[in-house]
């Protein structure tokens, strides 16, 4: 008789229903697992082994047979061990085999039993509950998979104990969610000192989820106006806070199974490979844009990241998802996400400064700003310089308005936007809004479009710029509780497509 036990096989983050069958049968002794297993589920026989060795059960003098259905399906992962070793069980009739199939069971185990903690739990549980099945899981990945309350979490911390609990001898209660995690505050805007208009471009960002480019010399506080960017966020909602977990899950990065309700914020190193931006490697995992789904992505020194990372930038901000092509499959990940990068002016950072700047100037400016290629620039809805902050200002007090009240401000134009898109599921802000919902929502009158007709033309403004204006002067509207786009929202958002100074 076939013993069947469930598991999961991740694309992307969703979690594939994968069934682990087990024959024994007569023959030479020996233990094979087949259904296209990588490396890591194949060396799950030694660690079955071991790990039956501690339970002091004997391997049968039988032929083994473990397939892992579909056959098709690539399986990665060391989870594979719990669900091959309970399957091994069941076609020993140690387990009872009704118990087994009602469960979906991941796990990676130690030499002696134990049940090591494993990525993807909280995909794993999603899963569970469409098939209408329980979870198994590690006793760690407990409060993380309990998130999905319409399926009971087992967590166990060893094979022994799920043994008890299938054969009901001690049955384990179901894990409870766990605390929501609390992080740091990201520093008050009322830090910066200065810099006004950059203050007001962070929170129209914020408030339309536009992506922005501030350029200026180092120490103008680029990187610390980024950093307060996310404490001026809304909190995410019940859906996106779930789905930004299950992609932090499957990257095994949530602590001790708290989800937050805070946007994420990333910030990759300008020396990354594309493969930890975008996503990537042996088993597809995500990026540094995925793990920034729904949050900031901030990327210091933009010039600095290589000409391939920045172009594959390009579809991912237009579609909002990024596929990872392997040769046997494709693996999609959401990653609508807010860019934010810094760049200097030019390499030295000090062409605005004729005492400081080198004797390439102003070329070197434009040979420095060229490495954005023309359509990655045009991709920022709102661009604008950051000039350096003099002494008198930094010793003046703080007194700028501080991040709560710029974020209820943020939090009540999103709500707007939720209102205004509440029949449309793929449309959350106003920076995703297109074609004839675009016109219809940010209509501009008679003066207004004869003052964006007028910048067109002066700026040579390419359709994508057009309606990024657009965009970005419905979201100021919103911000002042307009219901219509009026010429000062256009004429605020045509300023911060001007082109820079130095020719970028």
């Amino acid at each position: 008789m076939v013993a069947i036990a469930y598991s999961v096989a991740f694309e992307g983050i969703e979690a594939r229903l994968v069934e682990v069958q087990c024959s024994a049968s007569p023959g030479l002794p020996g233990f094979a697992i087949v259904g296209l297993p990588d490396k890591t589920v194949s060396e799950a026989r030694e660690r079955v082994r071991a790990a039956f060795g501690a339970l002091s059960i004997a391997m049968p003098n039988k032929k083994l047979t473990v397939n892992l259905s579909p056959a098709d399906l690539p399986k990665e992962g060391s989870h594979f061990d719990l669900p091959i070793a309970l399957a091994v069980l069941a076609a020993l009739d140690i387990i009872p085999h009704e118990e087994l199939s009602r469960c979906v069971c991941m796990g990676e185990l130690a030499l002696d039993g134990r049940l090591v903690g494993v990525a993807g739990a909280l995909p794993a549980a999603m899963a569970a509950a469409e098939e209408e099945r329980a979870l198994i899981c590690p006793a760690s990945a407990g409060p993380e998979a309990a998130w999905v309350q319409s399926v009971p979490v087992i967590a166990a911390g060893s094979l022994r104990t799920v043994v008890d609990h299938l054969t009901e001898r001690k049955p384990i209660a179901p894990a409870a969610p766990g605390v929501i995690s609390r992080d740091a505050p990201a520093g008050c805007l009322s830090d910066v000192k200065g810099q006004e208009r950059a203050k007001r471009a962070l929170e129209i960002a914020a408030a339309g989820r536009h992506h922005l480019l501030m350029v200026g010399p180092p120490g103008a506080g680029k990187s610390m106006l980024a950093s307060r960017l996310v404490g001026l966020m809304p909190p995410l909602t019940p859906a996106e806070a779930l789905e930004t977990s299950m992609i932090h899950s499957l990257a095994g990065t949530l602590r001790d199974g708290g989800i937050s309700r805070h946007a994420p914020y990333c910030d990759p190193h300008h020396s990354a490979s594309m493969a930890a931006i975008v996503g990537g490697g042996r088993s597809a995992q995500p990026g540094q844009i995925s793990l920034a789904h729904n949050g900031v992505l901030f990327m210091d020194e933009l010039p600095e990241f290589s000409r391939q990372v920045l172009e594959t930038l390009r579809q991912p901000i237009e579609t909002g998802e990024v596929v990872i092509a392997r040769a046997n499959r494709h693996v999609r990940y959401p990653c609508r996400f807010l860019l934010v990068a810094a760049a200097n002016p030019c390499r030295c950072g000090h062409l605005a400064d004729a005492s400081r700047a080198c004797a390439r100037a102003p070329g070197c400016g434009e040979d420095y700003l060229g490495k954005i290629s023309g359509p990655l620039m045009d991709r920022f809805d709102i661009r604008l310089e950051v000039p350096a902050v003099s002494f008198l200002e930094l010793e003046l007090p703080a007194d700028g308005e501080p991040s709560t009240a710029v974020a209820a401000r943020v939090t009540a134009a999103r709500e707007i936007q939720r209102a205004r898109f509440r029949d449309l599921p793929r449309l959350r802000a106003n920076a995703d809004a297109s074609g004839a919902i675009l016109d219809e929502i940010a209509a501009p009158d008679s003066a207004g479009r004869a003052l964006i007709l007028k910048a067109s033309e002066k700026l040579g403004l390419t359709a994508r710029g057009y309606h990024r204006i657009l965009r970005t002067a419905r979201t100021i509207a919103d911000l002042e509780g307009s219901d219509k786009v009026l010429g000062p929202h256009l004429a605020e958002a045509i300023s911060y497509r001007l082109p820079f100074v130095s020719g970028g």
